[in-house]
C-alpha cells in the first residue's frame, strides 16, 4: 500500500512539473533545458526527461536550433477541445463560490475599464441578509479596494494621468489627496492586497487582490465585500489570506505560474 501511495505521489509531482514546463514555454517561447531548469529549480536531467515525454506526445517540439524547445501543435489540439469561450467570470466562478462559502461574505470579480472599476460577476455570501446586485455597476478607481489594486499595479505614468484629473469625494473617508493616496497604494503593493472602508459608500468595506494573466499583468481583481461592522481593520488581514489564495487560484487558471 505504501509503495502504491509513493508511486502515485511521484506521478502527480511529475505531472505538476510537466505542466510548469509548458507554462514556461508558453511565456518565454523557444528556450533550452538550462533556463527551464533554473526557473523551476529542477535538475536538468529531470527537465530533459519530461521534455522528451512531452515531445513524444506532440505537446513540445524542438525548433530549428537544436536543444531549444517550444510548444508543439498538440497544444493547439488541446485548446480546440475547450469549446466554450474562455471567460473570466466562468473560469473564476467555482473559486468565488468556494471563497464565499469560506468567509460568508459576497465575492465579486471586477475589471478595470478605463478610469473606473466594473463588476462582471458576483457570488452572494451566506451572511448577507439582503443581496445587492453589483454586476454592471461602476465605481471610480480611488474609492474601492478593487480600484486601488488596479491603481497600485498599473504603470506610474498611467496612474499619474488618472490622479492629475482630480479625485472626487464620495464620503468623508474618500482619499482625495494624491500624495496620501500614493502612500496608500504603496502599502497595497507591499501587502499584495487592498483594504477599503467607507470610501465609496458609508457602511461598506472590502478586501481585494489582483488576478494575473499568463504574462503577469493584472487583468482583474477578486473582492470580498460586506458591511464595515463585519469587515474591519482587525480581521482584514485574516480575510486577505483567503482572498489572496483565491486570486492566486484564478490567476493559475489563466496561465500564471503557480507559486512554489
Amino acid at each position: 500500500m505504501s509503495n502504491t501511495s509513493e508511486t502515485r505521489s511521484t506521478t502527480v509531482h511529475s505531472v505538476d512539473r510537466a505542466i510548469s514546463i509548458l507554462q514556461v514555454l508558453a511565456r518565454r517561447g523557444a528556450v533550452g533545458v538550462t533556463p527551464i531548469s533554473e526557473e523551476l529549480g529542477v535538475h536538468k536531467s529531470t527537465v530533459f526527461r519530461l521534455l522528451a515525454t512531452l515531445e513524444a506526445r506532440g505537446l513540445v517540439e524542438q525548433n530549428s536550433s537544436r536543444g531549444h524547445y517550444q510548444l508543439g501543435y498538440g497544444v493547439i489540439q488541446l485548446a480546440a477541445g475547450a469549446t466554450r469561450k474562455h471567460d473570466l467570470s466562468v473560469t473564476s466562478r467555482p473559486i468565488c463560490m468556494a471563497l464565499a462559502d469560506e468567509v460568508g461574505e459576497t465575492v465579486n470579480i471586477v475589471i478595470n475599464d478605463g478610469e473606473e472599476a466594473i463588476t462582471i460577476d458576483q457570488v452572494i455570501g451566506s451572511a448577507e441578509i439582503t443581496s445587492v446586485n453589483w454586476v454592471g455597476q461602476r465605481s471610480p478607481l480611488h474609492t474601492t479596494a478593487s480600484g486601488q489594486v488596479f491603481l497600485a499595479m498599473m504603470r506610474p505614468e498611467e496612474r499619474q494621468h488618472i490622479l492629475d484629473r482630480g479625485l472626487e469625494r464620495y464620503t468623508e473617508e474618500t482619499v482625495v489627496d494624491s500624495e496620501r493616496l500614493e502612500t496608500q497604494l504603496a502599502e497595497v503593493r507591499r501587502l499584495g492586497y487592498a483594504y477599503s472602508v467607507d470610501e465609496h459608500e458609508i457602511g461598506l468595506a472590502g478586501v481585494a487582490a489582483p488576478i494575473r494573466s499568463l504574462g503577469g499583468g493584472v487583468i482583474a481583481a477578486v473582492v470580498v465585500s460586506g458591511p464595515s461592522f463585519r469587515i474591519t481593520s482587525e480581521n482584514a488581514s485574516e480575510l486577505a489570506e483567503h482572498v489572496l489564495a483565491a486570486a492566486a487560484a484564478i490567476s493559475e487558471r489563466n496561465g500564471f505560474p503557480k507559486a512554489e
